[in-house]
């Protein structure tokens, strides 16, 4: 039961025994010097004095959270040493006081063993290995002093004395008994038997404090059950439950020393031995988590239903460098989570890449909730161009320039937006500006036929989507503008409520606006979507197009597309278009409009309307 709070229960009881020890001892001391007997109390009142100073220097030593476990249990050892010493110095006044008759002191030597002994019941029934020798100490003098009273009333308190030896035991041992109860339902799983969160992270910090001491190593496994949730929802919460209790009895197969914990849900976590090099301490961790995908992967029977589950395993090397446990736990979140990204049933150790993205990731994100009320988000132009070579239209396209990490990739910072939910805050940023500029240009007579804007899937799909693009149109817009709007929209759209997407999609239509597919052929796309959807465009992605040059296959693929799109009577837009050869190749197979760097890098506003003056 050495648990964080019974550490802490002891740590707490020093300034009691203390307290307890030399206040009393006064009394002693001044009745000592009333009745005679001063110089042998005075001595045991400076021993009481010593061995207080000690206590005040356990109690000062003590630090559970930066203690390895050499040092905890020198500390346990000497704290019980201490104990014992304040009890044998009872026993002493006891037999210095008992033989005092004429003075009435031997009553008081009576009361004062009774109530150390009540004391040590009371106040140590956390630790059996304290209040058992303790309880005998302070017991058995009282026991022979009442016996060698030779008259019968003296063998009648010695009955008596033993019936309280028996009781103090008793309620010590049924106090223990709640104790260790109550200690293993706070420290262990309910469902699986095994240790809990709150347990684990207490003995992993003690874990790095050793390791800090020792210069060693070790590792930390978590492992995230593959769809867990398919079980619970297709085949109930009991079949669930039996399936976590048979998958916690197989982790307790690993060979080792290992500590074995339910993080909670269908995430459990692992640490291992202490190893004395980062080599042999990484082999042995990627082995056991092999071992362990390979086990977890049999199967399972459970209520007649034959069950196959794998799972994701992030890795964690643990060593003294770092003082706070939930940091190691967080790195082997993170390894999984990558584990997840590529497929899930694997194995990956948290590394400095990974801790270097994750860190730039973070940053991106804290900078992030500055930059739009910083202006610091702009929007560059891309030109479009149509078959005779003329500007037809714009695609808007957000740039981040921060003061601290210069220019920042839309690919960087936009799947972090969406993540986050600042998104729909940059959204309509980007509406409003584009629809600003739209306006502007027409007013300066720059006249386009298109003016597109990429739409997230979080964007679109948020409630109060077609309210912010309709009080935009009302401030920005007119009707003959409206039907010059495209939001481009990814394939990725289709993987939510396509029903919804479709009510949304007509709403905005109602005011004029059309739809382009975005990177069409890389994500969620068929026939039946296509045709379900109410587009007016699609767009090649630049993958394909990149390729014109070297891949049959690639090509091909553009072909189909163009083809497609023909049959479905949609424009179709070529993005990425770098090289004359691939012009070439797209306005010999009846492509309709341009993009790319062949052209024009994206521009400035400014730029872009310098660009479409010199090209008209």
């Amino acid at each position: 039961m050495k648990d964080k709070r019974f550490y802490q229960f002891l740590h707490r009881q020093i300034p009691v025994f203390i307290t307890l020890s030399l206040f009393p001892g006064l009394g002693y001391l001044f009745l000592g010097w009333l009745n005679g007997v001063f110089t042998p109390a005075f001595v045991w009142y400076l021993l009481v004095i010593a061995a207080s100073a000690w206590g005040y220097w356990l109690h000062r030593d003590f630090n559970f959270d930066t203690m390895s476990v050499n040092r905890r249990e020198r500390w346990y050892r000497q704290c019980s040493w201490f104990f014992y010493m304040f009890f044998v110095l009872w026993t002493l006044i006891f037999l210095l006081y008992v033989g005092q008759n004429v003075h009435k002191l031997h009553y008081i030597a009576i009361f004062t063993e009774i109530g150390a002994s009540v004391v040590a019941s009371s106040l140590l029934s956390s630790d059996r290995r304290l209040y058992r020798p303790t309880i005998f100490i302070l017991m058995i003098p009282l026991i022979i002093y009442f016996f060698l009273i030779g008259e019968w009333y003296g063998y009648v308190l010695t009955i008596f004395a033993c019936t309280l030896t028996w009781v103090l035991l008793y309620a010590a041992n049924s106090s223990y008994q709640l104790l260790m109860q109550a200690n293993h339902q706070a420290t262990h799983d309910a469902l699986t038997g095994l240790h809990n969160r709150q347990y684990f992270i207490e003995n992993l910090q003690k874990q790095i404090n050793t390791l800090r001491e020792s210069k060693e190593f070790s590792y930390l496994l978590l492992i995230d059950l593959d769809h867990f949730k398919t079980v619970n929802d297709s085949l109930g919460h009991d079949v669930g439950d039996q399936l976590l209790q048979s998958i916690a009895s197989r982790l307790q197969q690993v060979p080792g020393n290992n500590i074995v914990a339910r993080l909670g849900g269908d995430e459990f976590i692992i640490t291992g031995n202490n190893f004395s090099d980062r080599p042999t301490c990484e082999r042995t961790a990627l082995e056991v988590s092999g071992q362990l995908i390979s086990l977890l992967k049999e199967t399972y029977v459970i209520d007649q239903h034959h069950l196959y589950i794998s799972a994701s395993i992030g890795v964690s090397l643990i060593h003294g460098g770092i003082a706070n446990a939930h940091s190691f736990i967080k790195e082997a979140d993170i390894a999984m989570y990558e584990v997840k990204a590529n497929g899930r049933d694997g194995v990956f150790m948290f590394n400095k890449e990974i801790s270097d993205r994750v860190e730039g990731h973070l940053e991106i994100e804290r900078l992030l909730h500055f930059a739009l009320p910083n202006h610091e988000i702009t929007l560059h132009f891309q030109p479009q161009i149509d078959r005779e070579g003329n500007v037809i239209g714009a695609e808007a396209l957000a740039r981040w320039n921060s003061p601290s990490l210069g220019s920042v990739s839309p690919a960087q910072f936009i799947p972090i937006a969406e993540q986050t939910g600042l998104i729909i805050e940059l959204g309509n940023h980007i509406l409003e500006t584009g629809f600003r500029t739209l306006r502007e240009w027409r007013d300066k007579g720059l006249e386009l036929e298109q003016f597109s804007i990429n739409i997230s899937m979080r964007q679109f799909t948020h409630h109060n989507f077609v309210a912010q693009v309709e009080d935009l149109i009302q401030r920005y817009l007119d009707k003959e503008l409206c039907r010059k709007l495209i939001f481009e929209v990814t394939e990725s759209i289709v993987a939510d409520d396509i029903n919804r997407v479709i009510l949304v999609m007509n709403q905005l239509k109602a005011s004029g606006i059309r739809f382009s597919m975005d990177d069409f052929g890389t994500g969620y796309s068929s026939l039946s979507y296509l045709n379900r959807l109410p587009l007016d465009e699609i767009k090649i992605d630049r993958a394909f197009v990149g390729a014109l040059d070297q891949n049959e296959g690639d090509r091909a693929m553009v072909v189909t597309i163009l083809n497609m799109a023909k049959i479905l009577k949609l424009n179709i837009v070529a993005e990425g278009v770098e090289t004359a050869g691939q012009l070439d190749f797209l306005l010999r197979h009846d492509c309709h409009t341009f993009q790319g760097y062949f052209y024009s890098k994206p521009l400035q506003k400014a730029q872009f309307e310098i660009y479409c003056r010199k090209q008209a």
